[in-house]
């Protein structure tokens, strides 16, 4: 039968497992203190700042002011000119509205403005587009009638709102805001 031996010296595992614990320990004590450091850096700026305005206030001053020469020209009478005047916002009654279908759908353009009609538009007219390559549906409008077409836009759920281009004044017939419906 073996015999267990008993050592008298302690192991070497803990001598090396405390030396590596108090290692470990007092480098969370040097991150805790770098921490605090950088934590409180603001504030250690702020209070270096005041103490250099303090010191800088009872030094004697010595100003050094450099001459800057700007020339300011005035804007001619003919290139002036004041706010511009605000339009109230005409009643959707007196707003003539040109129903264009650019989507291919057969009757669209009549049901449109049918639906706007309900909504108290004036219908100027509902037809098909000259050409069917509008990937969206639009709200127009003419010089003087942006404010009128947001709120048309708004009223069908368009999201598009520009000036009116390529069509003529003969087909606009009198009508003021247009509904091009696309794809």
């Amino acid at each position: 039968m073996a015999t267990l031996e008993h050592y008298s010296e302690p192991f070497p595992w803990r001598t090396a497992t405390l030396v590596a614990s108090t290692v470990a320990a007092a480098e969370l004590v040097g991150l805790f203190v770098i921490g605090a450091f950088v934590l409180a850096h603001p504030f250690h700026h702020t209070a270096k700042t005041a103490t250099t305005v303090s010191t800088v206030a009872s030094a004697p001053v010595a100003h050094h002011t450099a001459t800057v020469r700007r020339t300011v020209t005035p804007v001619p009478a003919k290139d002036r000119f004041g706010p511009l005047p605000s339009v109230p916002l005409r009643p959707r009654s007196q707003i003539r509205v040109l129903v264009l279908n650019a989507n291919g759908v057969q009757g669209a353009a009549h049901a449109e403005a049918a639906h706007l009609q309900g909504l108290g538009y004036a219908i100027g007219g509902a037809a098909n587009a000259p050409s069917h390559h509008y990937a969206g549906s639009m709200v127009m409008f003419v010089p003087g009638y942006l404010k009128e077409a947001r709120r048309l836009a708004r009223d069908t759920g368009i999201k598009i709102v520009a000036p009116v281009d390529g069509l003529t004044p003969s087909t606009l017939s009198a009508s003021r805001l247009v509904v091009l419906l696309g794809n």
